[in-house]
């Protein structure tokens, strides 16, 4: 029998230098969740409830410190968040286009 991926509690790290993945279902807090790199999987503890499609940190991030994705800033955190916290924009702020 042939190898499948299981998306159903996974996140996609786009980049090797992201430091947040993207949930390729409805993840639930609590849960364990599989973080697929090009080269290798490790496994995130879930702090909140992540939408399909939305973003979780894979690392820690500090206030003010760049979000990465698709290996580009796409803005910067308003609060510290530990790996496995939810990013949008509750918490998350961008410079764009305000200068």
């Amino acid at each position: 029998m042939e190898n499948t991926i299981n998306l159903q509690k996974a996140a996609l790290v786009i980049d090797s230098s992201d430091n947040v993945a993207v949930a390729l279902s409805d993840l639930k807090e609590g849960e364990e969740c599989i973080l697929r790199f090009n080269d290798r999987e490790e496994k995130v503890f879930l702090l909140e409830d992540i939408a399909f499609g939305h973003k979780v940190a894979i690392s820690d991030i500090e206030k003010d410190e760049s979000v990465l994705k698709y290996g580009e800033e796409i803005g910067k955190m308003k609060v510290p968040v530990k790996r496995g916290a939810y990013i949008h924009n509750h918490n998350m702020y961008c410079e764009r286009g305000l200068k």
